[in-house]
């Protein structure tokens, strides 16, 4: 007879079977697969938040903005996942595949990456 790892609860089952019934399991993986720290959930917070922000700004391949825009949505331009610099010298800043870049008069270009990395300067000249 095992003991359930979740519940300690004894079961009958196969030699590998290490829960009692799914529910457990479930339980015992969401313990440790979550963010294991207030500051790492608050990160991931902003990140989430800053990502919506710009889908929602940007639901096709490139669109402009202000920087008004954004921060009336809260958007927090300290936190990004990466940073992209183009041969012209521009650089883009990136959640995910959601990307932009401040131009003039407090405007923003948003970009949305594509799967293959290429120069964004030439996607914004069609």
């Amino acid at each position: 007879m095992k003991k359930c790892l979740e519940c300690g609860d004894s079961f009958f089952g196969r030699e590998d079977k290490k829960f009692c019934g799914d529910g457990c399991r479930n339980s015992y993986n969401n313990k440790i697969n979550k963010d294991s720290t207030n500051l790492m959930r608050n990160i991931n917070n902003k990140l989430r938040k800053n990502y919506r922000i710009l889908s929602e700004l940007n639901p096709g391949e490139k669109s402009k903005t202000t920087r008004s825009k954004l921060i009336a949505k809260n958007f927090d331009f300290s936190f990004f996942t990466s940073v992209y610099h183009t041969k012209n010298g521009h650089t883009y800043y990136f959640l995910y595949d959601q990307g932009y870049r401040a131009i003039e008069n407090e405007g923003f270009i948003l970009v949305k990456k594509d799967n293959n990395l290429c120069d964004y300067d030439t996607i914004l000249s069609r």
